[in-house]
């Protein structure tokens, strides 16, 4: 089973709640090393912890930063953003793009820059944040880019097992963090999505739903689309 023992984990989006939280947990799991990303990475009272200078939506960025880290085990794709109004229809398109590259294109592009590293190591793992969301659009941009990350872990999944490298994905509802300060709706601490997190890529699992909600999601899915869209069923002809 993969361990956070002795690993090399790199974090997106480590200045933020729940990135925080996985470099502080990364480290009292053992690990060697985390580099701790950001576009403008802040700095650490721990020598176990590199801050390094990280744009998930620039490729240069992204290559000089695998440059930098060539003895990563354990990449964490956790950044990303939120925008208000997410709608489909009223979202401006730079906007809608802004999105999908920090949520979508690039953790794609970042765990395939690392994939020849990671085949090195001989045991690695890549860890992606999801969303209750990917499963659910009640956002536009947001599910989209969620649900675009999702297919794209399954992908990563069955690609890189050949190499030794295992993929888990954790889906989540709202999250006690800065990005979903304004939502009125019960909220999983980013302690815990972690800790879960962790658990699970310590034993192996593929899949995390780290919450009830989330878990209803998911059963949904197998039932009428008007019972996951309320919205429908009201709008449905007589």
């Amino acid at each position: 089973m993969p361990q956070l023992s002795g690993a090399v984990v790199p974090v997106t989006g480590a200045n933020g709640g729940l990135g925080r939280h996985f470099v502080e947990q990364a480290l009292a799991r053992g690990a060697a090393k985390v580099y701790a990303s950001a576009r403008r990475p802040q700095e650490w009272n721990d020598s176990r912890v590199i801050p390094l200078a990280l744009d998930v939506t620039d490729p240069a960025s992204i290559r000089a930063a695998v440059a930098q880290a060539p003895d990563v085990t354990v990449p964490i794709n956790s950044a990303g953003i939120f925008v208000e109004s997410d709608t489909l229809l009223a979202l401006p398109d730079e906007e809608f793009r802004n999105v999908m590259e920090t949520n979508f294109f690039g953790p794609v592009a970042l765990t395939k820059a690392f994939a020849p590293v990671l085949a090195a190591s001989g045991t690695s793992v890549v860890l992606n944040i999801h969303s209750a969301l990917s499963w659910i659009a009640l956002t536009g941009a947001y599910s989209a880019s969620k649900a675009a990350l999702w297919s794209a872990t399954n992908s990563f999944r069955v690609e890189l097992a050949p190499q030794g490298t295992h993929v888990t994905g954790v889906h989540v509802g709202y999250i006690d963090t800065a990005m979903a300060k304004g939502v009125d709706a019960p909220k999983t601490s980013p302690e815990e999505v972690v800790r879960k997190s962790f658990d699970a890529l310590e034993q192996g699992d593929y899949e995390v739903i780290v919450d009830d909600i989330t878990a209803g999601v998911k059963l949904g899915l197998s039932g009428a689309i008007s019972d996951l869209y309320p919205a429908l069923a009201a709008s449905a002809p007589a």
